[in-house]
C-alpha cells in the first residue's frame, strides 16, 4: 500500500496525497451485502444539529460487515480485498466453505486466496478469530467484542491494533491504542492481528474541498465570532480570548473531564489512557 504525491499545478494539489489502491482487488462491492445509507447532516430524530461540521459530501453505500464472526469452524478464502468509504481500513470478502459470504475488517498482511475461519481453537493467523482466553500473552489483536456474542466493539479504526497482556480470574487484560489497559471477559472473541491500512493517517487532504467530499463542513473559530455568537468573541484588534477554552455555551473544553462519575464499567478499566 502505497502514497502517492501529485504534481503542485495548483495550490490545492501542492501538498496533497493520497493512496496508489494497489491492493484493491475489485471496483465493485458485492450486491448482496450492499445498502442504501440515508444522510443525517448532524441532525438527531427531532431534526436538532447535535453534531456541527456535518452535511453534504459524496454519496455513499453502507456495507454489511461482520464484526461477530459467528460462523464456527467453517473456513472461508479471501475471494477479494475491497474499499469502504464509511472507514478507513479495508474489507477482505470472504466465500465460506457453506455458501456463505461476508465482508470482514482486513487484517494487514491478509491477501486474496488466504483462508480464515472462527473457532474456540483455531491457529494463530491473522483474520482468525477465537476467545481471548485462547489467545497467548502478547499476540495483537483487533475486532475484540465488550459483551460475549454481541461483535466486536473496540479496536476498528485502520491500522490500529491491541495486545493481551494478561489473564486471570475469568477475564484477559487488552491494552487499547489510546494505552488504556481494559479487563474483557476471556469468552469475549477477537480477531487476530493488526487492521489494515496504517497509512490512513498519513494523508495530506490538500484542499478545504477534499473534507467537503468527506461530509465535513468548516469549523469557524470562537475568536473569530461576536460576542453575541461565542464567548471568545469580540475585542478590539485580534484577542486571544481572554479566558480558558470554552464550547459556545459556555462548558469547558480542552482537558475537561466529561465522563460520567462511578461508573459501572470503572472496575473494568486497569490503566487510564491519561
Amino acid at each position: 500500500m502505497g502514497i502517492k504525491k501529485y504534481k503542485p499545478t495548483s495550490p490545492g494539489m501542492r501538498f496533497r496525497t493520497g493512496f496508489t489502491f494497489e491492493e484493491l482487488s475489485a471496483d465493485e462491492p458485492l450486491k448482496s451485502l450492499v445498502s442504501g445509507m440515508r444522510k443525517s447532516g448532524g441532525r438527531n430524530n427531532h431534526g436538532r444539529i447535535t453534531l456541527r461540521h456535518r452535511g453534504g459530501g459524496h454519496k455513499r453505500s453502507f456495507r454489511v460487515v461482520d464484526f461477530r464472526r459467528d460462523n464456527a469452524d467453517v473456513p472461508g478464502k479471501v475471494a477479494s480485498i475491497e474499499y469502504d468509504p464509511n472507514r478507513g481500513a479495508r474489507l477482505a470478502l470472504i466465500n465460506f466453505a457453506d455458501g456463505d459470504k461476508r465482508y470482514i475488517l482486513q487484517p494487514l498482511g491478509l491477501k486474496v486466496g488466504d483462508t480464515v475461519v472462527s473457532g474456540d481453537k483455531v491457529d494463530i493467523k491473522p483474520g482468525n478469530c477465537m476467545p481471548l482466553k485462547n489467545i497467548p500473552l502478547g499476540t495483537m489483536v483487533h475486532n475484540v467484542e465488550m459483551k460475549i456474542g454481541k461483535g466486536g466493539q473496540m479496536i476498528r479504526a485502520a491500522g490500529a491494533y491491541g495486545q493481551v497482556m494478561a489473564k486471570e480470574r475469568g477475564y484477559a487484560q487488552v491494552k487499547l491504542p489510546s494505552g488504556e489497559v481494559r479487563m474483557v471477559l476471556d469468552r469475549c472473541r477477537a480477531t487476530v492481528g493488526q487492521l489494515s491500512n496504517p497509512d490512513h493517517e498519513k494523508i495530506s487532504l490538500g484542499k478545504a474541498g477534499r473534507r467537503r467530499h468527506l461530509g465535513l463542513r468548516p469549523k469557524v473559530r470562537g475568536v473569530a465570532m461576536n460576542p453575541v455568537d461565542h464567548p471568545h468573541g469580540g475585542g478590539e484588534g485580534k484577542t486571544s480570548g481572554g479566558r480558558n477554552p470554552v464550547t459556545p455555551w459556555g462548558v469547558p473544553t480542552k482537558g475537561y473531564k466529561t465522563r460520567e462519575r462511578r461508573k459501572a464499567s470503572d472496575k473494568l478499566i486497569v490503566k487510564r489512557r491519561k
